[in-house]
């Protein structure tokens, strides 16, 4: 399934209009004086960039709901589910993409929201401490995956657009996190994981295990 979305994410529109906006006006009147703003201009676009992905195919696959680096993948309990369970955990810095994208396809048995506070998203703390919305899907052979975005040191702002009885595609966008962050996945125990502490992985095209 081709990424259905312009490759600059619409979140960042609002403030790369405004970023580009003030370089433009302070370029004219001030010349090089500028320059500083028009690099913040460019990190601006590269943080709202949001390119096409393609998810592979194959059954019971788990896709990386996030660009970023493995930080953690460890046997705990799914409080969101109330189950033993697998998580790996996805850091993104402010170089990483920041749209999330669905790691299964399935259908949204929850969508719940819990303010928190905003420490270092790298550390493990911040999956129960920190701001975060959690996210519990059903595939269709019953198996239930949690996906919860947390906000970070920087990041203030989580955003989510899908609901309870929504289903969602491997891959499909559903939501997104402004400036530094992380994504924690809960898989049933079993699962086989096919990825390691340190990976640099990419949100749709990374799997991440098998369920």
């Amino acid at each position: 399934m081709a990424y259905p979305h312009p490759i600059i994410a619409k979140e960042g529109w609002l403030y790369l209009s405004l970023a580009v906006a003030i370089a433009l006006v302070v370029t004219i009147f001030a010349g090089w004086w500028s320059i500083p703003l028009w690099l913040i201009a460019l990190f601006v676009l590269q943080f709202f960039r949001d390119p096409g992905r393609v998810p592979p195919e194959g059954a019971g696959l788990v896709l990386s709901p996030a660009d970023g680096r493995i930080v953690a993948i460890e046997a705990t309990h799914d409080p969101f589910a109330d189950r033993a369970s697998v998580k790996i955990s996805v850091f993104m810095n402010v170089f990483n993409v920041h749209s999330n994208r669905s790691p299964v396809d399935g259908t949204i048995e929850s969508v719940r929201y819990f303010p928190g506070s905003f420490v270092n998203a790298d550390l493990d703390k911040a999956s129960l401490e920190n701001e975060r919305n959690a996210i519990v899907a059903t595939t269709a052979d019953g198996q239930r995956v949690t996906f919860v975005q947390v906000a970070g040191l920087i990041a203030r702002r989580i955003l989510c657009y899908v609901k309870p009885g929504d289903a969602l595609s491997r891959g499909q966008r559903y939501g997104f996190i402004r400036f530094g962050s992380r994504v924690d996945v809960y898989l049933p125990t079993g699962s086989r994981v096919r990825a390691a502490v340190g990976d640099k992985v990419s949100a749709c095209t990374t799997v991440l295990a098998e369920i």
